[in-house]
């Protein structure tokens, strides 16, 4: 089941990924502190780190920073864009296993007909123009 669901804004992609404070639950605990590293798998299998921090006071308001911006970069995200964090829970070794998994928004004519899973890392614009170039 999806603990996290969140079409990405501008400041997603930029900055930091805001989440609802309801996320934190589902999340390792805190233990007093104000942010705490979990790690996620995509669908490629590898493996990311995260660091989901709070405020120290009033509320939370929790926000991923480390790790987030790599994330975006590697999967080519732009704003409109949706992620999503699972947490699943394996029996045998009574761990937390987290995922995410990004989709991208297909548009036609300025209409969002759904979204496709992005499955493979992208290759950087610059790299694709310099080398195909007639």
């Amino acid at each position: 089941m999806a603990k996290l669901s969140k079409k990405l804004s501008k400041t997603d992609i930029r900055k930091r990924l805001s989440v609802p404070t309801r996320f934190l639950s589902s999340l390792p605990s805190f233990n007093g502190a104000h942010a705490v590293d979990f790690q996620a798998v995509d669908e490629g299998g590898k493996v990311w780190t995260f660091k989901c921090s709070i405020r120290r006071l009033r509320h939370p308001k929790p926000v991923l920073s480390k790790g987030w911006l790599a994330f975006v970069a590697s999967k080519g995200l732009q704003a409109g864009d949706k992620i999503k964090f699972y947490k699943e829970t394996n029996d045998v070794a009574k761990a937390h296993a987290y995922k995410v998994r990004a989709k991208r928004e297909i548009k036609i004519f300025g209409c969002v007909l759904g979204y496709a899973p992005i499955t493979a890392p992208v290759t950087p614009t610059k790299f694709l123009q310099r080398n195909y170039d007639v």
